[in-house]
């Protein structure tokens, strides 16, 4: 029974209570008393109203991710989305091609769901996303303005201490935009065709593969908005200045590694991490302590973890691979990152994942791909602020 048919027996059933309740109140004029048939039969109305409201209620709050839990909207839109993706807008009725959302330049917006899951599944295959701060907008682009600091002191008012006086004044507006970012999965013919096939998840691993491999490369190296990228860790401007230099011969010292910590500010190093090239966390694996005469003892400075989720350590800070960032070649790249990926990085989402069916392009192939267009974006926050400290090694 459908909620219409739930709220139909509601009313017919209180429309009854009420014929019921003026009988019971003329027994009452005119016998001093209601008949005890009738005041069993309002009684029994009301229960009968309080079980259907409450099958009613029930029906109306369904557990998150259940078909019920989407409105008739959303799920012509995910039936005619899909039904898309398998046979092309040819496959569609009129009807169906309405329900199919296009953005401004005619791409499809992918279903709510397959989105979500694209979303969802991201952080766990990259790692700048779950570590950075995260901001979801429906513009290309996000304003930011920044205040002058607010002056503080110390002292009583009764004393005739006097509050500093402090004018915060916007700064000049500065925009971190939203960039393209262009996927493709390509499909086998007989695959879409067979019912059974579990395309949602097929379209959401490829897509979120694509996207993952893309945007946490430009997370660290890309050339920012100028180059219709996202600006990267290792290419910020202000951090540049910054680095850490040291010769190639020299680079698995410790003391490198120490420096880069304290040249991280306190509030930034107590959730700092190191992000380095595997093949710069083996050289770092096998270092030691050593003792005055240089002689390696002891444990190594490298520590796995031993819960689940959890990150290595590399003096007592997480260390991630990133395998994008250069490995040690001595050619004056930046080799290892250090700092608070969450208050020194942001990334924005513009909302809205679009597809494109392309058919001709592969059909010998017998394959059908899809283009997936996300809009992203990522750059520095406060990088004057040092929230990272960059290591390059030279020859």
């Amino acid at each position: 029974m459908d909620n219409k048919e739930l709220v139909t027996k509601i009313e017919d059933s209180v429309a009854e209570f009420h014929k019921a309740v003026e009988a019971q109140s003329k027994e009452i004029k005119d016998y001093g008393a209601p008949i005890t048939a009738n005041k069993e039969a309002i009684e029994a109305l009301a229960k009968t109203v309080d079980d259907w409201e409450v099958k009613l209620q029930r029906q109306s709050i369904p557990a998150a991710g259940s078909p019920e839990a989407k409105s008739e909207e959303d799920k012509a839109h995910d039936a005619a989305f899909y039904k898309y993706v398998r046979g092309g807008k040819g496959s569609l009725s009129p009807e169906e091609r309405k329900a199919l959302v296009e953005d401004a330049t005619g791409q499809i917006l992918v279903s709510p769901d397959l989105e979500a899951e694209i979303e969802r599944t991201l952080p766990k295959i990259t790692v700048i996303r779950p570590m950075a701060t995260v901001r979801n907008i429906g513009k290309d682009r996000l304003k930011i303005r920044s205040l002058s600091e607010v002056q503080v002191g110390w002292g009583k008012l009764e004393t005739g201490a006097a509050i500093p006086e402090s004018t915060p004044t916007p700064g000049a507006a500065t925009y971190q935009y939203a960039e393209d970012l262009y996927g493709l999965a390509k499909i086998g013919e007989d695959e879409l065709q067979d019912s059974d096939f579990n395309l949602e998840a097929l379209l959401a691993e490829s897509f979120t593969r694509a996207i993952a491999e893309a945007e946490d490369k430009a997370f660290i190296e890309g050339a920012g908005h100028a180059s219709e990228e996202p600006e990267g860790i290792t290419t910020n401007a202000t951090l540049i200045t910054g680095t850490i230099t040291v010769a190639t011969t020299n680079v698995a010292l410790i003391e490198e590694y120490m420096a880069m910590v304290y040249g991280c500010p306190a509030q930034y190093r107590r959730n700092g991490s190191f992000i380095v090239n595997s093949a710069t966390e083996l050289r770092l694996r096998q270092m030691r302590a050593v003792d005055g005469a240089g002689t390696e003892f002891g444990t190594f400075l490298w520590q796995p973890s031993l819960i689940l989720g959890k990150p290595n350590t590399f003096l007592g800070y997480p260390i991630y691979n990133q395998d994008d960032i250069a490995a040690i070649a001595g050619a004056a790249n930046v080799i290892a990152i250090f700092g608070d990926v969450k208050a020194g990085y942001r990334i924005i989402d513009r909302q809205g994942i679009t597809l494109q069916r392309l058919v001709e392009l592969y059909s010998e192939a017998g394959l059908v791909g899809f283009k997936v267009h996300k809009r992203v974006g990522g750059g520095v926050i406060k990088a004057a602020n040092k929230p990272f400290v960059l290591l390059s090694d030279k020859a």
